[in-house]
């Protein structure tokens, strides 16, 4: 935890062209530092829990965040989650193993997560 935090804070403030939305490359004076990739992990039955999809992919490398999406109503997940691996090779290792794989009885997506879009709807 405490390299995530050394990460963050050494950080230059320039970042580097042609870098995806999920993932940040800042070049520093002495070298570059890559951050982590966040993947988008969609059809999960809702009986997964973070804990086991923390799990499926450390096979892969290693995690730094699980985050299963619930309804802010009920509680109940909503049957996606983020997972967000330190290694970009990693991280493309678990999309290509993990694309389509069971899981609970569901054939799983994982992609690579997109910047969300503002606007649209909302209530009125």
């Amino acid at each position: 935890r405490m390299d995530i935090y050394r990460r963050t804070l050494s950080r230059p403030d320039t970042p580097e062209q042609g870098v995806g939305p999920s993932q940040s490359r800042f070049r520093g004076r002495d070298k570059e530092c890559k951050l982590s990739k966040k993947l988008y992990v969609g059809n999960l039955p809702f009986s997964a829990t973070e804990d086991e999809l923390r799990g499926v992919f450390e096979r892969h490398g290693s995690v730094d965040s699980v985050n299963v999406i619930t309804d802010r109503e009920t509680g109940r997940a909503r049957g996606f989650a983020f997972v967000e691996m330190s290694d970009e090779n990693a991280a493309n290792e678990a999309i290509r193993a993990l694309d389509d794989s069971e899981m609970g009885g569901r054939n799983i997506r994982v992609n690579e997560a997109q910047d969300r879009q503002r606007g649209g709807g909302g209530g009125g």
